[in-house]
């Protein structure tokens, strides 16, 4: 009974943070009673957002220039350095590495030149360019963990992650209707490619972004110097019922102020989320920080920065030059008040940031389907994120 009550609310808090911001859009937008854009997929330019506040764009960089000093010098903030535990041994890169190193090189030169003689293959590159790197990744923990990767130990968990990143990216663009298009794709009217075409590239693509940034994160754990280097940190218990109910209040703003709660978007199904698997008793990685343990928190994090990196990049280099044959997943940026400095990246440098708490948001989706749906979420080989 308890277990069917737990699903039950888990259940109807999504349920809510999807139809909060759709009846407030009643009220902000009169005439329509929606945001403009919305519905169409994949999302295309709306609007031009504000432009540049000098303002806004020093507090924000002061603020992740204090992160960044907090993650570079733990011990500056109270962290106590933790005995690592032994090295494992090294094993040899198994066969799946080298595959998804050829894959990824292959389509990653494919979608960058757009070789001719390939035709209209680089339209469907992305996909398996990304289950390539995946594969090179997994290769990578299974060798410095000792043979330990989502793939060699955890198949079913890793399969499952690429279900839950269909859906769970899903919901995330449906919240950019409601920020009126922090991001969007223009180079989705491909001649030749039908809409459903396009539509089932999409949903492969979005398949690719759980299992990234997980394996990111087996990848940092197998190197004990990492995974303990915030393990013993100041405690810090977060309140799950004002987490709750501050996330219903931004879903509810948001719609009236698109632009200064672009962020919102992102951090209110962050705090919600966890909020209610916190009231239920449920492990999220905010558990452990009542226990001075910051590592699952902050090292998810840093797997969806790094990964970034390489989303940006490579999506950066797939249309530049803009040439007839393009890659369809490609998106830019419409970010207010600091979408400026772009190094080799449709991201602005500031925006990078949004990545740290977007790994955080990944796996509280993640851990959030799994007690709805009844699959184990355990990453780690010993557990949840410890």
């Amino acid at each position: 009974m308890f277990a069917t009550a737990t699903r039950s609310v888990l259940v109807m808090t999504v349920v809510a943070m999807l139809l909060i911001p759709l009846a407030a859009s009643w009220f902000a937008y009169p005439t329509t009673h929606l945001p403009p854009g919305f519905g169409v997929f994949p999302p295309q330019f709306v609007e031009d957002p504000p432009g540049f506040n000098l303002l806004v764009f020093i507090g924000v960089a002061l603020l992740e220039a204090a992160f960044a000093v907090f993650l570079i010098f733990p011990q500056w903030f109270g962290f106590k350095p933790a005995a690592p535990s032994p090295q494992p041994a090294l094993r040899a890169l198994p066969w799946w590495f080298w595959a998804g190193l050829v894959a990824t090189l292959f389509f990653w030169w494919l979608m960058w030149t757009r070789t001719t003689p390939f035709g209209d293959l680089v339209y469907y590159a992305f996909t398996p360019m990304w289950c390539g790197f995946i594969f090179v990744l997994d290769g990578l923990a299974f060798r410095y963990s000792g043979g330990y990767s989502l793939f060699a130990s955890r198949p079913k968990t890793f399969l499952i992650s690429a279900a839950v990143s269909i859906f769970g990216w899903y919901f995330f663009e449906y919240f950019d209707y409601f920020a009126l298009g922090n991001w969007y794709y223009p180079n989705t009217d491909i001649p030749g490619l039908s809409h459903t075409t396009i539509v089932w590239i999409f949903i492969f693509a979005y398949s690719t972004v759980w299992p990234a940034i997980f394996e990111w994160y087996t990848l940092l754990n197998a190197f004990p110097k990492i995974a303990g280097r915030y393990a013993q940190g100041p405690a810090l218990a977060l309140p799950a019922k004002p987490m709750l109910y501050l996330s219903f209040v931004l879903f509810a703003a948001v719609p009236f102020w698109p632009y200064p709660l672009f962020w919102a978007m992102w951090i209110a199904p962050l705090i919600g989320i966890s909020g209610i698997l916190m009231l239920r008793g449920i492990w999220t990685p905010f558990t452990d920080l009542a226990k001075g343990n910051w590592s699952p928190v902050l090292l998810m994090a840093l797997s969806a920065l790094f990964n970034g990196f390489f989303w940006e990049i490579w999506n950066y280099g797939s249309a530049h030059p803009v040439l007839p044959v393009t890659n369809p997943n490609y998106w830019l940026y419409d970010i207010p008040y600091v979408n400026v400095i772009h190094l080799h990246a449709e991201m602005p440098l500031l925006g990078f940031a949004g990545y740290l708490p977007f790994g955080v948001l990944v796996w509280v989706v993640f851990l959030w389907a799994g007690k709805v749906l009844g699959f184990n979420t355990d990453i780690l080989k010993n557990g949840q994120g410890h």
